[in-house]
């Protein structure tokens, strides 16, 4: 195995770091990393906003359902979707623009991810953790108020940066029998039975957080409740229109 294939297998969310920071340099070369990544037609529809006011990281820890790393990582980055900045580009360039389509909310969504993974896969080759930060959609319009988002940019996640305090286990993923399907989408429920026993088996044997689970049992609260229902009034108040 290959020492990058080493790393990725190896990938922990982190959510307990030391007091050393990060030389600014190196967030640099870790950006710059982020932007060699694959973007729809060169569009790179992404910005990132490295949110260093200690005030601004508490209220988004809370924001963000009291993640307290937020504030104790050594940077804080939020990720944003942007087809403002390539939208005006085309419009200097002399285009007509069309704003607000459902296919630019997906392109940006998905260049910021992208982007995203590859300063992660930087950081960890480094010594880094990470920590991925979904909880701001929670307040998606809080967020983008407090960090001043323009129309047609929206905050799609933050990222924790910091020098690991803690070693946890790595977290089984499905075998990779139950995501690659030959030539036409088939059923994998035995592949999922047998991956809920090693879920209870990982659970039961961590470091902390000992529960009684499978991952099947994990999934239910994401689908007993209609989960963040106001993302898309909250999309199109950000001029995509869905359209």
């Amino acid at each position: 195995m290959n020492p990058v294939i080493e790393l990725l297998n190896q990938h922990r969310s982190i959510r307990r770091f030391t007091d050393r920071k990060i030389p600014d340099d190196l967030l640099r070369d870790l950006l710059q990393a982020g932007q060699s990544a694959a973007t729809s037609s060169h569009v790179q529809a992404y910005s990132v906003i490295h949110v260093k006011d200690p005030a601004n990281r508490e209220t988004i820890a809370g924001l963000a359902g009291g993640q307290d790393y937020i504030a104790t990582c050594s940077d804080f980055l939020v990720f944003c979707a942007d087809m403002k900045r390539p939208a005006d580009a085309a419009e200097r360039a002399g285009a007509d623009a069309t704003r607000g389509m459902t296919e630019q909310m997906l392109v940006a969504s998905v260049d910021a991810a992208l982007m995203a993974q590859n300063v992660v896969v930087a950081a960890e080759s480094e010594g880094l953790g990470i920590c991925y930060i979904g909880g701001l959609r929670n307040n998606p319009q809080a967020v983008s108020d407090l960090l001043h988002l323009p129309e047609h940019v929206y905050p799609v996640f933050g990222l924790c940066l910091g020098y690991p305090d803690q070693s946890p286990e790595v977290k089984p993923r499905l075998p990779v029998d139950a995501i690659l399907k030959e030539d036409y989408y088939r059923d994998d429920q035995p592949h999922v039975a047998t991956f809920d026993a090693t879920m209870r088996d990982y659970y039961q044997a961590r470091g902390s957080a000992q529960k009684d689970t499978t991952w099947s049992q994990n999934l239910t609260p994401l689908f007993e409740h209609k989960v963040r229902p106001h993302m898309r009034d909250f999309l199109v108040s950000r001029g995509f229109e869905m359209k």
